[in-house]
């Protein structure tokens, strides 16, 4: 799955979002799954170079400027909660105080939790650069009046024209939440041009988000936290398994983990005894050593066929004392 995110995505997390870091996190979970290849152009990571602090600077002066009403009525001044309320007013200032002096110290360190996240990301994923003949396309681009691109602003147009130019002829996932993309009739759509253009050029379909949230809601609507993906892929892989090499690498990703739910327990049960690629090695001790683990104690809430069906491959031989020499017992 090809993923692009617009700059504009990346810089939301310094700012007032409905988005959290978990979002962020889940996304690093998937690239690492190897579940989806994300593409970065040069433009984008230069324009959030460009950015990061502005966005930063505008957040803090709106957190700054966020105070409470101190001005209360004289006759709310007989009641004993009147104290408790002040008290709560200079604790809440002081707190505020104290999370502005931090984050002013982090954003010069690059040390939000952003920063590291989104540095990562950056890192894993496919560099895209553009060229002369892109930047003289994207140009050409502004001067017919053609989407994306705002007067004055070349950057939407220069993405646009690089991932046109160098992105796998596939399906590609678009988030943005730049207008510029967006179709005038329905602003959860890319605009008509965009579509036809990439699936003229690129024989290929492009599916548009506006965040990063809505994207995972449509393509993994049941999980919700970062570490819940890890284990939802690792197991997507041990179910598509393909040779031993792959179970073994898979049983040790799985391993990782303290806990599962009780629909992932049937599911890598229903996995373990329908892939031959599992149950033929069900002998090596990675894998029967996992498979014990995962059922252990959870045997009164898996179907009794399919628990009888499991052990027959996954319950260990029974050791044979050895036989003892009555003349000679050592």
């Amino acid at each position: 799955m090809n993923l692009f995110i617009d700059t504009n995505i990346y810089l939301t997390f310094y700012h007032y979002s409905s988005d959290d870091l978990e979002e962020l996190k889940k996304l690093s979970s998937t690239i690492n799954n190897r579940a989806i290849t994300l593409y970065c152009t040069d433009q984008v990571k230069d324009e959030f170079k460009r950015n990061r602090e502005a966005k930063i600077s505008d957040a803090l002066k709106r957190f700054n400027d966020q105070k409470l009403n101190t001005q209360f009525p004289q006759i709310c001044k007989e009641y004993e909660e009147y104290k408790q309320l002040r008290d709560a007013i200079r604790q809440y200032d002081d707190a505020r105080d104290k999370i502005y002096k931090k984050l002013l110290s982090d954003t010069e360190r690059n040390n939000l939790g952003a920063d590291s996240l989104i540095g990562d990301l950056f890192e894993k994923s496919q560099a895209l650069k553009s060229n002369p003949a892109i930047l003289d396309a994207a140009t050409l681009r502004m001067q017919l009046g053609n989407p994306p691109g705002k007067k004055g602003s070349y950057g939407d147009a220069i993405n646009w024209e690089i991932l046109l130019s160098e992105m796998p002829t596939e399906d590609l996932y678009l988030i943005t939440g730049d207008a510029d993309y967006v179709s005038p009739i329905n602003d959860d759509k890319l605009a008509q041009y965009l579509t036809e253009e990439w699936e003229g050029k690129k024989h290929a379909s492009i599916f548009f988000y506006r965040k990063l949230s809505q994207f995972f809601g449509h393509k993994f609507p049941s999980i919700k936290l970062a570490s819940e993906m890890e284990k939802e892929l690792a197991i997507a892989s041990l179910r598509s398994s393909a040779n031993f090499a792959s179970t073994h690498v898979a049983i040790a990703r799985l391993a990782r983990f303290g806990d599962f739910t009780i629909d992932q327990i049937r599911e890598i049960i229903e996995t373990a005894v329908s892939n031959s690629q599992i149950y033929w090695i069900s002998g090596d001790p990675d894998i029967s050593e996992f498979m014990q683990n995962i059922i252990r104690g959870k045997e009164n809430e898996i179907d009794p066929e399919k628990l009888a069906e499991f052990r027959k491959y996954y319950t260990p031989e029974p050791e044979v004392a050895p036989v003892q020499n009555e003349d000679n017992p050592f």
